[in-house]
C-alpha cells in the first residue's frame, strides 16, 4: 500500500471515529459548555462538519483548477452567527460522514501525482493536496482530544480512539 493510499484510509476513518466519540451522549452532555468562550461538544461536532465541507471544497479545487485560491474563514464567527450550539448533532455527524465518504472516493480516484498539485491559501500560502489531506486527518484527531476530555469532565468518559495512535 502506498503512502497516499494509507493517508486516504486514515482520512476515511474519521466518520466511524466521530460516531463512536459522540455515541450515547445526552442532549445535556452535548450542549454543556465547560466555561466562558469554550465550545460544547455540539459546537465542536458542528465545527468538524463545517470545516470538513470547506476542506472538501479546497481539495476538489486543487484537483480541478490550476493553483486555486483557498479562502480562510472565521470558525468562531460561524459558530456564533450560525448558532451551532443549537444545531442537531446527529445531522452534523451525518454531514461529516457523507462528506468524508464522498471526498475519500474522489481522492481514491485521483492519480498519485495529483497529490503534489497545490492551491494558495489566503492566510497560509501555497499548500498541496497531500498537505490538505494530512491537515484534515490531524484536524479531527486534534478536536477528538478535546471531545474525549469534555466527556471525561462530564463523567461519561470512554476509551479514546483516533485515526492514528496519539503519543
Amino acid at each position: 500500500m502506498t503512502a497516499v493510499a494509507t493517508l486516504i484510509d486514515r482520512y476515511a476513518l474519521g466518520p466511524a471515529i466521530l460516531e463512536y466519540a459522540v455515541y450515547g451522549l445526552s442532549d445535556e452532555h452535548l450542549r454543556a459548555r465547560p466555561g466562558p468562550g469554550a465550545w460544547s461538544i455540539a459546537e465542536l461536532v458542528a465545527h468538524l462538519a463545517d470545516s470538513d465541507v470547506v476542506a472538501s471544497d479546497r481539495m476538489k479545487r486543487v484537483l480541478a483548477e490550476p493553483e486555486p485560491v483557498l479562502l480562510a474563514y472565521d470558525e468562531n464567527a460561524w459558530n456564533d452567527r450560525l448558532r451551532m450550539q443549537e444545531a442537531p448533532v446527529d445531522l452534523a455527524v451525518a454531514l461529516f460522514a457523507a462528506n468524508r465518504r464522498w471526498t475519500a472516493r474522489i481522492l481514491r480516484d485521483a492519480a498519485e501525482a495529483d497529490f503534489a498539485r497545490a492551491g494558495v491559501h489566503s492566510e497560509k500560502g501555497r499548500t498541496t493536496l497531500a498537505e490538505l489531506v494530512v491537515s484534515y486527518v490531524g484536524h479531527i484527531d486534534h478536536h477528538l482530544k478535546y471531545l474525549y476530555a469534555k466527556r471525561a469532565n462530564l463523567g461519561v468518559a470512554i476509551q479514546p480512539r483516533y485515526t492514528y495512535p496519539i503519543v
